[in-house]
């Protein structure tokens, strides 16, 4: 089978890896699969070299119309049996392309319940018909799309995410590694992973530990990632007197090696689709601190802590308790937590929907969403 995965970027985020994993995999399984991205750098590549990862150069709107027909002649010459693209623009694109071009099925993947206000929404809504099918990352993803009217009913359904449990487990090598590294002794660790942006809701964080550290003096947070308001949060972090308690870390490509580190992981957003990182994290055997947002619930089940989104109060409260159990407490829901991804959110168990989808004739489709 041929696949062209088309994504709107390649950068640093849950998305891109999803899509990386999804593509080493299919060739694993001796499918052809080429990567199409829209824009930005490419930081987040498959492993393969099989894969060809074709930039379409759209660098602003003016290269709209070539990148439009770079795709198109990208399509006509790799003939994909599947065009499954991921993200708004990706999938905005695809659809449209599809009025001009052959495409004999297209899928349309959104990775969060909030891609954007009420254009994108309506754009979403009047190409709908163009696709095959459209997919999420989590129940409460879809039902949020439906609410806002971007899909029908039964016209979206849910694929979760798929962790690479090889890669992602606990290393107690790394763990020595990576505390020698940032300096930490008796310390408690606390990791967040992450785009610097507004959806990752820093400043709740940062006001979590500042309660936090009223308390107690026993603990560091390390934040691996950059973006756009990092300035911002170093300005607050030294307005609370934190910096000798928080630390960023910058881009970093050992997160598995990171996660070994920790002794908490937290995950403080506003909005998830699905939270990738902190299953990650707990394919790691790692404890987790997150906000009830998205399918992050879904993903925890009952062996972590979950608190409301914009709530630092209650982020600290719970970092509190986190911190409180002894090594062993850690340790026991640590191992429920890998268990549970290992049971629900495999990347096996990922790739086997999406080669069902790829493969499933149009009345297994409308099947599945009548059903959903």
């Amino acid at each position: 089978m041929k696949v062209l995965l088309v994504i709107t970027g390649l950068g640093m985020g849950g998305a891109e890896h999803v899509v990386a994993n999804l593509a080493d995999e299919l060739v694993n399984r001796d499918h052809e699969v080429k990567v199409a991205y829209m824009t930005g750098p490419k930081l987040v590549l498959p492993k393969s070299k099989k894969i060809e990862v074709v930039s379409l150069e759209m660098n602003s709107y003016t290269d709209t119309l070539s990148s439009y027909l770079q795709l198109r002649k990208l399509i006509n010459s790799f003939n994909p049996d599947v065009v499954h693209s991921h993200m708004f623009h990706a999938n905005i694109f695809t659809r449209l392309l599809r009025i001009s071009v052959n495409i004999p099925k297209l899928i349309s993947t959104a990775h969060n319940t909030n891609e954007g206000g009420k254009t994108r929404m309506l754009a979403y809504r009047i190409t709908d018909k163009l696709t095959d099918i459209s997919t999420n990352v989590s129940s409460e993803a879809v039902s949020e799309f439906i609410r806002k009217g971007a899909v029908k009913t039964g016209r979206m359904v849910n694929v979760t995410n798929g962790i690479d449990i090889r890669k992602f487990s606990f290393d107690r090598n790394a763990r020595g590694n990576i505390r020698a590294e940032l300096s930490v002794n008796n310390e408690k660790v606390l990791l967040a992973v992450g785009r610097l942006d507004t959806q990752k809701d820093y400043p709740n964080l940062i006001n979590a530990v500042h309660f936090l550290s009223k308390n107690r003096k026993d603990f560091k947070l390390f934040i691996a990632g950059d973006g756009p308001l990092k300035d911002d949060l170093k300005q607050r972090i030294d307005e609370l007197n934190l910096t000798d308690v928080i630390q960023f870390l910058g881009i970093r490509r050992d997160i598995p090696s990171l996660m070994s580190a920790a002794d908490v992981f937290v995950l403080s957003s506003a909005w998830e689709g699905f939270g990738l990182v902190v299953a990650e994290a707990m394919a790691c055997e790692r404890l987790v601190v997150a906000t009830d947002c998205g399918g992050v619930k879904e993903v925890i089940g009952e062996t972590n802590f979950l608190v409301p989104p914009k709530n630092c109060q209650a982020l600290a409260n719970a970092l509190e308790r986190a911190l409180e159990l002894s090594v062993n407490e850690r340790l026991e829901l640590g191992i429920k937590a890998r268990q549970r991804v290992i049971q629900h959110y495999s990347l096996g168990g990922a790739i086997k929907k999406w080669l069902y989808l790829y493969s499933a004739s149009t009345r297994d489709l409308e099947e599945l969403m009548l059903n959903s």
